[in-house]
């Protein structure tokens, strides 16, 4: 910090140099016109021309500056000099000069870091008050204004024109907190502006960063890094006709996981502008004058020659609906290009009356295009990875960015920058970003238990885990080789499960989004299904929604009461879960990702779903085998377990579920009696409580020798 204090300290200082070389010709010339105008019946200004000399003498003894004629803040040869050796100090201390960030981080102009300098040195000495007043020949001015940042160094009236247009309100220096207007002025002109105090704090090296600090939030910033997938034909042509006039309003319609923001970046750089959004905050905050407001950024759009992109989505909710009114008919009068984005259509008839309209809707990225954002924001992934991660999950390049920032950061936090230590953070870094706040109807649920957790026949075993794969190869299969064109609904892979109760259904499901590396979205059946009309179809859609947003597994447990046999119409209620029915039909068909159902009571789906699962997959009860396994993996290996007989246990006819819950219950059994280990006893009278809770009689000869211990 005390290196960058300094530096940044005689950096400003040598750029104050030619401001007073500026301000001396600026008195020369005021001293020269005074003269010429002298009126005995005026009285002087207080502070004279020798006065005014005198301050500035002081100051250039101070920065050690030379006379020069001219109005110019350009440094000198030797001035130039001396800024390569402290930009050379400043790289080997491993800091940026002030106006060095100004230029390249906030990408100011000359004249916008002019401004700041001219503003600044009030603020470090009081003598250029009394230098300001007297060049504007009013004491009562002592603050850079208007008229004296645009005229001080400029070479012709277009140029102070240009500058004033820089210095309004619809300008970077003002609209980002840099100048602040300081009181009120009857002209334009007279404004005058003092410096944001963190500013003034940061060019004389105060304070070491202003990141965060200064910025305009309806600017987009361009980006370098767009992927390659959004310089399509189609965008490139509208850019031509935008930047020839021949349309000025786009709509592009489409999910938000089609990258808005990259498409209407691109737009722009083919149209070679920037971009400008339009902020529902902005407009909240003055619902009193919206169209006032509205046509103050419509003008500060066209005067930064920028495009203006408005997200139809921000303005969706039906108490929005004055703002939209008010959009579209400032809208149609707006001299600046407009690109409207969202999910749905939003074409207002005067709109399309009054300006040059055209539309594209824009498909769901391709496995392709998906694997060209990966390999763009990850390019040290290998080949097999980027297929991987393109197939499990369908994010947009924002997304797709925000896992590499992440998984890199997390590398480094465990100290491997290493591109393999990257990688083995991707699955992280995905989850992260995916996981959005949880639905009020949906628990989301990170699996825990995998392959070796599931016991099942061999082959059942084999069908659970071919899903996983199927999920990876889907992409290629439907988009790759064309086979989706053949289906109707969406591409995803949806699984029906049934089997009775605790034969490991959901341990499947859990065990397949392990495999995958995916959340699973659990339904809350009792919060989905609503009493009234039309409810229940809205929570499902919420749910499909967000499961397709963070790319997780989405379960159905017990599903048969939400997709039972329709049946014939005997009264309203009928009819309604009918059309519940319906929709379900429709919305799981175009889900596009990994759909499990579970169900107890197959007999009571819907022929019509079944046509729709890829896989159908049937639990039955372990056999003696199975149970076997299970039993031993129902004691974990720090249990203190001594004389568990697994022959006879094995014998029992449990499921799963009951085995387990059985292990839990021998377990509690033994901690309660503060037994050395859990025995036989403890496990003989938990099976009889699991059998008395399942309405089952457990009898002795089943038990053997055991039947004692009941």
């Amino acid at each position: 910090m005390d290196n960058f204090a300094t530096l940044a300290l005689e950096h400003l200082l040598l750029r104050l140099r030619p401001l007073n070389r500026a301000l001396r010709y600026a008195v020369n010339a005021q001293s020269e016109l005074a003269a010429q105008l002298v009126r005995p019946d005026v009285a002087p200004l207080c502070v004279t021309e020798d006065q005014v000399n005198k301050i500035l003498g002081r100051l250039d003894r101070q920065l050690m500056n030379p006379e020069t004629d001219g109005p110019t803040l350009e440094l000198n040869a030797q001035e130039l000099e001396e800024e390569v050796e402290l930009r050379e100090l400043a790289e080997s201390a491993g800091v940026r000069l002030p106006f060095d960030y100004l230029n390249e981080e906030l990408a100011l102009t000359s004249f916008e870091q002019e401004a700041i300098l001219i503003c600044a040195a009030v603020e470090i000495d009081r003598g250029y008050e009394r230098i300001y007043a007297y060049i504007l020949d009013d004491l009562n001015r002592r603050f850079p204004c208007v008229d004296l940042l645009c005229g001080l160094t400029a070479g012709s009236i277009g140029e102070q024109l240009a500058r004033r247009q820089a210095l309004s309100r619809y300008g970077r220096l003002r609209g980002t907190g840099i100048l602040k207007p300081s009181g009120d002025a009857a002209t334009e002109s007279r404004q005058e502006f003092r410096l944001a105090p963190e500013m003034i704090d940061f060019v004389a090296g105060m304070i070491e960063t202003i990141d965060g600090l200064f910025i305009d939030r309806a600017d987009v910033p361009t980006r370098g890094d767009v992927a390659p997938v959004f310089g399509s034909q189609t965008i490139r042509r509208f850019g031509n006709l935008i930047r020839a006039g021949q349309i000025d309003t786009v709509g592009v319609w489409g999910a938000s996981d089609t990258g808005h923001e990259d498409y209407v970046l691109a737009l722009a750089g083919a149209a070679g502008r920037r971009v400008r959004r339009l902020l529902v905050s902005d407009l909240e905050q003055q619902l009193g004058a919206l169209p006032e407001r509205l046509r103050e950024i419509l003008h500060a759009t066209s005067v930064h020659d920028a495009i203006l992109w408005v997200n139809t989505n921000d303005f969706a909710q039906p108490e929005q609906e004055r703002m939209r009114a008010a959009l579209a008919q400032e809208l149609c009068d707006a001299s600046c290009p407009v690109v409207l984005t969202g999910l749905h259509s939003w074409r207002p008839t005067r709109m399309l009356e009054q300006r040059n309209y055209v539309e594209f809707d824009l498909p769901p990225l391709s496995y392709e295009q998906r694997q060209s954002l990966w390999l763009h924001a990850l390019p040290e992934l290998q080949k097999p990875d980027v297929a991987s991660f393109a197939a499990r999950f369908h994010l947009n390049s924002e997304e797709v960015r925000a896992v590499a920032r992440v998984a890199r950061t997390q590398a480094w936090a465990h100290g491997n920058g290493h591109p393999a230590a990257v990688s083995q953070q991707l699955d992280y870094a995905c989850a992260t970003v995916t996981r959005k706040s949880n639905s009020h109807f949906a628990s989301l649920i990170q699996p825990r238990r995998g392959p070796d957790d599931l016991i099942l026949t061999p082959d059942l075993h084999r069908q659970v885990m071919e899903i996983a794969k199927f999920v990876r190869v889907g992409p290629l299969v439907d988009e790759t080789w064309g086979f989706g064109h053949l289906s109707a609904g969406g591409s995803g892979v949806k699984v029906l499960m049934t089997g009775e109760s605790g034969t490991g259904k959901t341990l499947a499901a859990e065990v397949i989004a392990h495999t995958l590396s995916l959340h699973m979205l659990k339904i809350d059946l009792s919060r989905v299904v609503s009493k009234w009309v039309g409810e229940s179809e809205r929570n499902l859609e919420l749910v499909f929604r967000e499961a397709e947003e963070t790319n997780s597994v989405l379960v159905f447990d017990e599903c048969e009461s939400l997709f039972g046999r329709r049946g014939e119409i005997q009264s309203g209620t009928d009819r309604y879960s009918n059309l519940e029915v319906g929709y379900l039909l429709q919305r799981l068909e175009s889900f596009c990702g990994l759909a499990i159902l579970t169900s107890n009571l197959k007999d009571q789906i819907d022929s019509a779903f079944t046509r729709r699962f890829q896989v159908v997959l049937h639990f039955p009860l372990p056999a003696v085998a199975e149970r076997r396994r299970i039993w031993q993996l129902a004691f974990p290996s720090l249990a203190p377990v001594g004389g568990v007989d697994l022959e006879v246990l094995q014998s029992l006819d449990l499921s799963g579920a009951g085995i387990v819950a059985s292990a839990r219950i021998a377990a509690l059994l033994a901690a309660d009696e503060r037994s050395e280990c859990i025995g036989m006893s403890h496990v003989v009278k938990a099976v009889a409580r699991q059998y008395q809770r399942e309405a089952r009689l457990l009898s002795a000869t089943q038990l053997g020798r055991y039947a004692t211990l009941l």
